[in-house]
């Protein structure tokens, strides 16, 4: 009986490990010594757990379009700095600043996001402040 408890706990520990074994640190996956910044188009905006994200065709100056993926701050951060599902549409031109992922390729961490009406939507992500 002793022996069944246990195991019922251990499964309980270990069911709600998962989850944050998913989650990781802003210096885990991203350089903040590779500052990017790209102009694009919005493509997609997904407010999902644990991260959302923003995906931006950058147009290369040989013509050719990179899809860019910035992972910003959780749900909850956002929606508290006023940010909803259609706060940015496809098709909204953007800039963003933030950080590359260490693993390299067309991925950030985004730190700001400008619109082309000049308003400038913070990430409420991890990366490091200007003044770190």
């Amino acid at each position: 009986m002793i022996y069944s408890k246990l195991w019922i706990v251990l499964l309980m520990l270990g069911a709600a490990s998962v989850p944050a074994a998913a989650h990781h640190a802003f210096a885990a996956e991203f350089d903040v010594n590779k500052p990017v910044k790209v102009n694009g188009t919005l493509t997609r905006f997904e407010l999902t757990n644990p991260h959302a994200w923003l995906y931006v065709d950058v147009k290369e100056l040989d013509g050719t379009v990179t899809n860019w993926r910035f992972e910003l701050g959780a749900p909850n951060a956002l929606i508290r700095l006023g940010w909803r599902t259609d706060t940015i549409k496809p098709g909204t031109d953007v800039e963003i600043t933030g950080f590359r992922a260490k693993a390299g390729g067309s991925v950030g961490n985004g730190r700001s996001i400008k619109l082309a009406d000049g308003r400038e939507l913070f990430s409420g992500g991890s990366a490091p402040t200007a003044d770190r």
